[in-house]
């Protein structure tokens, strides 16, 4: 609609470009609240963690409270994954690493909950989605990983099984795609075999940095291996494809597949 001037019948271009100014506004400030809104959704994404039977406690503590996170207890000793990874490095990676996540998660939540208006909380985004993911993804990793002698891939039989056959052909072709799509991150982030509820299939993902699964792609996570070098460079040096090549005989299966039970049910 627009606006006559004197009577006349004739337009009054100001009015209408500030109705169009307003408008734009109004949507503008649509947008940065929902962008708002989806910051302050990290919370419950990183409380929707699914977690296995046998170390829901342990993964409890690092979920935390509605206000702040703490950092989990391991579910073995620093030593129980010899000789595939060495006591040191995970002594550095859980107490220091992850610690350092749980520590700048909580302080980002506080300055969240301290935010004055729409800018303030817009720009802890990034703090939030790379501190609350690194948590989030070391929380999932430690549950992934058992000693080598437990180690049980799963039954062809098993739901788990079925599905990566479906998906990669077999498990030997899932683990060499796994594998190289994993190695070849540029930079750091993390391999992930994910569950679409959708298509009610699993899928492999490579996330950059400190991305989270679920809320980077909406699939489920199941089994994540961190692919930074603080991961393994002590150990493997530069060598990353070793260490992915390693790894398999530490992954519990048992985990995933209570973690696709879940997912699925």
């Amino acid at each position: 609609m627009r606006k006559e001037v004197g009577g006349e019948g004739e337009w009054d271009p100001d009015w209408e470009r500030s109705k169009e100014v307003e408008s734009g506004t109004e949507k503008m400030m649509e947008k940065l609240v929902g962008l708002a809104g989806r910051v302050r959704q990290l919370k419950p994404m990183i409380e929707r963690t699914v977690v296995s039977q046998e170390f829901s406690a342990a993964a409890a503590a690092g979920v935390g409270t509605a206000r702040s996170y703490s950092l989990p207890d391991l579910p073995y000793d620093y030593a129980a994954l010899e000789p595939v990874i060495s006591a040191k490095i995970m002594e550095v990676h859980h107490s220091k690493h992850h610690n350092a996540y749980v520590t700048n998660l909580n302080k980002a939540l506080d300055a969240l909950d301290k935010a004055k208006d729409v800018n303030e909380v817009i720009a802890l985004g990034p703090a939030l989605k790379f501190h609350g993911g690194g948590h989030l993804n070391h929380s999932i990793f430690w549950t992934n990983l058992c000693p080598p002698d437990t180690s049980q891939p799963p039954s062809p039989d098993s739901a788990l099984g079925k599905l990566i056959a479906e998906r990669f052909g077999s498990m030997d072709a899932f683990v060499t795609q796994f594998n190289a799509k994993s190695a070849a991150i540029q930079g750091s982030g993390w391999g992930w075999l994910g569950y679409d509820k959708a298509r009610k299939s699993v899928e492999f993902v490579a996330l950059s940095n400190q991305d989270p699964l679920e809320a980077s792609t909406g699939l489920t996570p199941l089994l994540g291996v961190d692919c930074w070098e603080h991961a393994y460079h002590m150990q493997y040096f530069s060598d990353r494809p070793g260490y992915l090549k390693s790894i398999w005989r530490c992954i519990n299966w048992q985990n995933v597949e209570h973690r696709l039970q879940a997912a699925m049910a």
